[in-house]
């Protein structure tokens, strides 16, 4: 069979089974207009992660799919707080829209999230609720705000998550000495804890582990 032949088969192939599985927008169309390429990409994005049904295969599938539709968790994350308008589906929402550029319209989601916090819990200490509190400041831009937030929650919340994200907050400030003092603290205090306690707060102490020795 002729080369230009087989490449034909091959294509006609993989837009059957694109089309089966639910991909043929927008693989079908990469198909056609990369010739070989497209071909070669549709395999390797998602036949061959298929076939191992791996996370390194997934996290190549939400690569090329980000790549190839920016918007589309976006749009999927809007449709979702729309029917579901709740401080969680909020946040993931203006998180993403800080990673398309989109800033101003996340600054407007982190103050609903701050104003709906206030309002529905003035006086209620519910460290995860404050957790969230500080870090929908930080992430709209209120550095020092945060740090007193964070700052606030050492003294109470269990984990060693606010006092990680306190220190990297301070590195990114440009206050290295005090983020390292910090992280230094955070891993000898959790260094001579319970095993379990060790076991459970293992990602934040990985976390201030790297950090304190990039």
């Amino acid at each position: 069979m002729p080369l230009a032949l087989a490449l034909v088969a091959i294509d006609t192939i993989l837009i059957v089974h694109a089309a089966r599985t639910g991909r043929f927008c927008p693989w079908a169309y990469i198909i056609l207009a990369i010739p070989v390429a497209g071909a070669l990409a549709y395999v390797a994005v998602e036949l061959v992660p298929a076939w191992l049904d791996g996370q390194e295969g997934q996290a190549a599938r939400r690569r090329i799919r980000r790549a190839l539709d920016p918007e589309r968790r976006y749009r999927a994350l809007a449709d979702q707080l729309v029917v579901a308008d709740t401080i969680a589906n909020r946040a993931t929402l203006a998180k993403e829209c800080r990673e398309l550029g989109l800033f101003d319209q996340a600054r407007a989601h982190y103050d609903d999230i701050l104003a709906t916090l206030k309002v529905r819990w003035p006086t209620y200490e519910s460290g995860e609720g404050h957790l969230l509190y500080a870090r929908a400041l930080e992430e709209s831009g209120r550095a020092e705000a945060a740090l007193a937030e964070y700052d606030a929650l050492a003294h109470y919340y269990a984990g060693a998550e606010p006092r990680v994200r306190r220190a990297l907050l301070l590195r990114q400030l440009g206050r290295h000495d005090d983020a390292d003092a910090s992280l230094a603290r955070v891993l000898i205090e959790f260094g001579h804890a319970p095993k379990f306690v060790r076991k459970a707060q293992a990602e934040w102490i990985a976390v201030a582990e790297r950090a304190l020795h990039r």
